[in-house]
């Protein structure tokens, strides 16, 4: 998907969404001026129940770098889960492979995370996978392309690992640089601020 300004966005949902390195920084827009965008940014508003949908799925969507046509799709199949449909979302959007290397450590933002699986820098039990909507599974192993580790993002990877803490889901090998998937996230331990009803709801009124 196409971004603008990825600071407006974090001051526009007013919480930090990780798109960029800027974000974790003191430099981030967020930190420095807690304010929406625009002229009325002051301003308190007041916000009808589908406009609280609206930017409740807008904020889920831009937070895992998704468009409006595959943010429906994981929705319609959410709701077709075995499970409850908002816990079914929320598993499907963290198994998605640019989000896994985000949340192993490989790189600090997700934009960057996004932009390395599509140029083919990670391989998925040992296959290079270029689709950064690629679902992983259990027992998945991902790891840096042989030919990609020298590059930039991965210089001090080593060193950066020794002391990341991933999530319990995922296991990591310092050294090797090589994530395992030890089992499938459940919605109970991913953590997030997202209110996922409003987010099945805005599609359900479709």
């Amino acid at each position: 998907m196409l971004l603008g300004p990825k600071c407006k966005y974090c001051r526009r949902f007013g919480q930090k969404l990780g798109l960029n390195e800027r974000c974790l920084s003191q430099k981030c827009a967020l930190v420095r001026r807690r304010v929406r965008p625009g002229v009325h940014g002051r301003k308190p508003r007041s916000l009808s129940l589908f406009a609280r949908q609206l930017l409740e799925k807008q904020r889920l969507k831009f937070s895992y770098l998704l468009n409006e046509a595959k943010m429906k799709r994981y929705v319609d199949l959410a709701k077709k889960a075995k499970k409850a449909a908002p816990e079914a979302l929320i598993e499907l959007l963290e198994r998605r492979l640019d989000n896994v290397v985000w949340r192993a450590g490989y790189v600090p933002a997700k934009t960057t995370a996004r932009q390395l699986v599509s140029h083919g820098h990670f391989l998925v039990n040992g296959r290079r996978v270029r689709t950064p909507s690629y679902l992983v599974n259990e027992g998945d192993v991902i790891a840096i392309r042989p030919q990609s580790k020298n590059i930039k993002p991965f210089e001090d990877l080593a060193q950066r690992l020794k002391f990341y803490q991933p999530p319990s889901w995922l296991s990591i090998d310092p050294q090797t640089g090589e994530t395992k998937v030890l089992r499938l996230p459940t919605g109970e331990e991913i953590s997030h601020n997202f209110n996922l009803n409003l987010v099945i709801d805005f599609y359900s009124r479709q």
